[in-house]
């Protein structure tokens, strides 16, 4: 009998979280492959091991709970419940289950949960490097738009003398969470990924300023 590699999983793994999640804009199945592929960068930097970090990866969002849900806090303890009922179903290894589950819980900004392993920490700073770069920024955006926002604060776009309002201007949202995100980092190669992208933030900001008359230094 063959064993599947962790990499030979992948398309049954699309598949079950194609026909899962109810995808809202910010997280749809391009937020996955994201994840993923920064996941198993990130697995092969740091030696983490690939048979949890990648379906922990695909599975990390199958249960999803809208950013403006009371519940969101607990989605990522309701993924990771549900991923391991899955991957029970599909005969995954079993010895594995425990690490999954807990690096599916412990993704989740929201949910506050402590990473305690190398592939719980792999796979938070996967789904984190999603919010920061171009895709962080094009995500932000879109998603601000989509929930009424306005782009920016006319008369002072960059908070210098008004406290973030992150639900009214988008750009307020790269001060209030996305510049933050960076020091959250739990793997070196997570942290130097996420200052790369942190810098292009930085310039969009910085030409952002030059555009509407407002200069931008970083806070």
């Amino acid at each position: 009998m063959t064993t599947k590699t962790p990499l030979q999983w992948q398309t049954q793994f699309e598949q079950f979280v194609q026909q899962q999640m109810d995808f809202d804009p910010a997280h749809d199945i391009a937020h996955i492959k994201r994840v993923v592929t920064s996941g198993i960068a990130l697995a092969e930097l740091e030696n983490a091991d690939l048979a949890i970090v990648i379906p922990a990866c695909w599975l990390h969002d199958c249960v999803n709970v809208a950013k403006d849900s009371p519940q969101r806090s607990q989605g990522s303890v309701l993924s990771a419940k549900r991923a391991i009922e899955y991957l029970t179903e599909v005969g995954y290894p079993a010895q594995y289950f425990e690490a999954i589950e807990h690096a599916i819980s412990a993704h989740s900004y929201s949910a506050n949960i402590a990473t305690t392993t190398l592939e719980a920490a792999v796979v938070q700073d996967a789904d984190r490097l999603d919010a920061l770069g171009a895709i962080g920024l094009s995500r932000c955006l879109m998603l601000g738009g989509s929930w009424g926002s306005s782009l920016y604060q006319t008369d002072d776009p960059f908070a210098k003398a008004r406290p973030l309002n992150d639900k009214q201007y988008s750009v307020d949202h790269f001060f209030a969470k996305l510049q933050g995100l960076v020091g959250t980092m739990k793997t070196s190669a997570g942290l130097t990924e996420a200052k790369t992208r942190w810098q292009f933030m930085s310039q969009f900001l910085s030409q952002l300023g030059h555009e509407v008359g407002h200069n931008y230094t970083e806070k």
